[in-house]
């Protein structure tokens, strides 16, 4: 569990991150998701046939930063490395389409897997340029 400090604790209910992998090049890779904060953990369900989920497979170093679409100058940055497991009680799943009002599943494919991913923070950067 991580506490985010209190000046950004807003940007955790934020409708979009960026989620920044490293591909099997070495080159990141940046992609908008859907995520929820639950007990002091960032999480998202990913499917397992994606190209995101397979770079934090590898290479579990990541970045999830989540912009303040009303201030670009403030932002959350977590830097850390992804816990993934399997998703198969649908318990971050659920919580995604919960939040979101959707349900995630609808753009997988009939064997596609979802997994469960936790950012595990190394660095937590809460940044106002605002002045």
């Amino acid at each position: 569990m991580t506490n985010f400090p209190e000046s950004h604790s807003d940007l955790l209910d934020t409708q979009v991150a960026s989620l920044a992998t490293i591909g099997r090049d070495g080159i990141p890779q940046v992609t908008a998701v859907w995520f929820v904060h639950d007990n002091g953990e960032l999480q998202l369900s990913l499917n397992g046939n994606r190209l995101k989920t397979k770079n934090l497979q590898a290479r579990p170093e990541c970045s999830l930063m989540i912009l303040d679409t009303a201030n670009p100058y403030r932002y959350l940055e977590v830097r850390g490395h992804a816990r993934i497991e399997p998703d198969s009680d649908d318990a971050v799943v659920g919580k995604v389409n919960s939040k979101y009002s959707a349900d995630v599943r609808a753009w997988d494919g009939p064997d596609d897997q979802r997994m469960a991913v936790t950012i595990e923070p190394s660095n937590v950067y809460a940044v106002d340029m605002s002045g």
